[in-house]
């Protein structure tokens, strides 16, 4: 059976090149199957740094426009159901499946399964609703250090979830997430994650950011500014340019505002990887110079050894 290969890294990190190549250096070929929680809405594409069309064109792609952008209904549960699925059929075909991870909560229930809390009490999860992010943060910083340092500032779903659970069991949500701890319950699973120097990737991320505005994030925004559910709505990129559309900041405001949190997203991102390193099957491969044409081979070489 052919294993499922992990590509993680962080944003901006080249994931989806180094996909790519593997899907067409492994012999029989691979399928990519994107694990990432805003790239399944159709439309957003420039602020995602979703797969162009020319990349598709190179191996297939899948999990990506796969619900509307005003749907609010997608969750983790929704993905991973998707994702076993398509792994199954890409193996019916003989074909490698690659995960690419740009949500690590994603390739956490992929390897580990989901975390099953507390039911909610919709009174007290509509009061959280009513507050705002930066108070919902704080408010979990006090509670779970660990999950505020991890859950992105912009993910109110998961920072009011985080509150729930911590409040209802008088536990942190990252103790009772004691996966972590546990030999990897799967064993059909081979991680390659990309580590990048911090001056580096921050580079890239300003680079990233300067490219999608030049490609048209700003008239993306506008486009779906009427068609953005509560989920859509809070993805890093759009969520500023709504906010200048609405005039509470300039567009230049706007474009900082975006660097500043993608590189914040980065480092949280960095948090995550740390726990994956440790686990089985996991190799991560230093990025130099030279890109990542080096990674490719690297990668190939531990895949072969599996």
């Amino acid at each position: 059976m052919r294993p499922i290969i992990l590509i993680l890294g962080p944003t901006a990190g080249g994931k989806t090149s180094l996909a790519i190549s593997l899907a067409n250096a492994l012999p029989g070929g691979g399928e990519c199957i994107c694990a990432d929680s805003m790239q399944v809405y159709r439309g957003m594409d420039v602020g995602t740094a979703k797969p162009t069309q020319e990349e598709r064109a190179q191996a297939a792609h899948h999990l990506v426009d796969i619900a509307d952008p005003e749907q609010d209904g997608f969750t983790v549960e929704s993905w991973l159901a998707l994702a076993e699925e398509t792994i199954n059929d890409v193996r019916s075909r003989e074909k490698w499946p690659i995960v690419v991870g740009g949500t690590n909560l994603y390739v956490q229930s992929l390897l580990f399964g989901l975390f099953d809390g507390p039911d909610c009490d919709q009174e007290k999860r509509d009061a959280l609703n009513a507050e705002t992010n930066a108070d919902l943060q704080e408010r979990l910083r006090k509670l779970d250090p660990e999950a505020s340092e991890r859950i992105h500032i912009n993910d109110k779903r998961r920072l009011v979830r985080a509150i729930e659970v911590c409040e209802a069991t008088g536990h942190p949500l990252s103790s009772l997430q004691s996966q972590w701890g546990k030999p990897m319950p799967r064993e059909d699973a081979i991680m390659i994650g990309l580590h990048w120097p911090v001056k580096a990737i921050n580079k890239r991320i300003n680079s990233r950011v300067k490219a999608m505005f030049n490609e048209g994030l700003l008239a993306e925004v506008e486009g779906l500014k009427g068609k953005l559910g509560k989920q859509a709505r809070e993805a890093l990129g759009y969520k500023q340019l709504l906010a200048h559309l609405d005039g509470e900041c300039t567009l230049d405001e706007a474009h900082e505002r975006i660097k500043i949190l993608t590189r914040r997203y980065a480092k949280q991102q960095r948090t995550w990887l740390r726990r994956f390193q440790v686990l089985p099957s996991a190799h991560f491969i230093e990025i130099g110079d030279n890109g990542i044409q080096p990674a490719v081979e690297q990668a190939l070489a531990y895949i072969t050894e599996w």
